[in-house]
């Protein structure tokens, strides 16, 4: 069984949903990976990884209006606000998506849906 580990960074403007699909599907090809289970694991304590619709921008624009009206910035409810007011918002996304993924990998390609991405 082959195994591979590889790390990379996502330089991001601000808060937002980010796209890193086109990143991770390029490292997998060049592992000529045929079959396996790709895992991606985000060690941030604020930051999560999603797999979301790719093809309409207009869906991840209603995800963060639907978080920011979920979890919004500033409440008085939080106490923790070491790095501003967007920064417990920040742990509670987290919180409420996912730190880790674990995507079927077949003929070098992850296998998402057609309009699926990370």
């Amino acid at each position: 069984m082959k195994q591979a580990e590889f790390q990379f960074s996502v330089s991001t403007k601000s808060r937002g949903i980010y796209a890193i699909s086109k990143e991770v599907e390029n490292w997998i090809q060049h592992q000529n990976i045929r079959s396996g289970l790709l895992t991606l694991f985000i060690p941030h304590t604020s930051a999560s990884l999603i797999i979301q619709e790719n093809a309409y921008p207009d869906v991840l624009t209603d995800l963060n209006q639907f978080f920011n009206r979920l979890v919004p910035d500033g409440d008085p409810l939080y106490d923790h606000q070491a790095e501003g007011p967007d920064d417990m918002p920040a742990h509670i996304r987290s919180v409420l998506t996912q730190t880790q993924l674990s995507i079927p990998v077949r003929e070098n390609r992850m296998a998402l849906g057609v309009w699926q991405g990370i």
